[in-house]
């Protein structure tokens, strides 16, 4: 494991984005139906939006399997990070009229990191050693997703829906993370 996880650790931008995804990811999935009603959508609104998140995923993850096959797993990363934080901060600045805009930003983002979350690691280091590669890098996130939703939850409970600053914080933390990765060409995929 210390030869796998060695040349993995040297890569901390690498390391950034896969906790700080869970942990925003849980904390704002587990506290939708407060959030947005805290961004002042009705009862209705907020049924409507929480339920697009799904569909939203699925869609996301069709349209980045209609991509290129050359198109780098970095691109989708990058892109599912940039739309979260774009969503997020829409809900805070215009409340309830960006609730559908937000969860279609949220849904679409998460159904890209679940592809990329698997697929970047491969493209950036190989196929050696890459299960013991992804469990250290879900080994983080998995810590901190267990007390995302209350880590979240006492945010909003503070800030209201201006805990979505936080959040959109971290995505764009995870964004520059990635930008700072090499861009090479690797196996599999365009340089990024």
């Amino acid at each position: 494991m210390a030869q796998a996880g060695a040349p993995l650790l040297a890569r901390a931008e690498l390391i950034l984005p896969v906790p700080l995804h869970r942990w925003r990811l849980l904390g704002r999935r587990y506290n939708q139906a407060a959030l947005l009603a805290a961004a002042g959508a009705s009862p209705e609104l907020a049924l409507l939006a929480a339920s697009l998140t799904g569909p939203a995923q699925v869609a996301a993850r069709i349209l980045q399997f209609s991509m290129p096959p050359a198109l780098h797993p970095l691109w989708m990363a990058r892109f599912a990070c940039l739309i979260q934080a774009i969503g997020g901060v829409l809900l805070v600045l215009l409340g309830a009229p960006a609730a559908i805009a937000f969860a279609l930003l949220h849904g679409g983002g998460n159904g890209l990191h679940t592809i990329a979350k698997g697929t970047l690691p491969l493209a950036v280091f190989g196929p050696v050693g890459y299960g013991q590669r992804q469990g250290i890098l879900a080994a983080p996130g998995r810590l901190l997703q267990a007390g995302a939703p209350l880590g979240f939850g006492l945010l909003m409970e503070y800030w209201g829906a201006g805990a979505l600053w936080a959040t959109s914080g971290l995505c764009l933390a995870a964004l520059l993370s990635l930008m700072l990765l090499p861009s090479r060409k690797t196996s599999g995929g365009a340089a990024p």
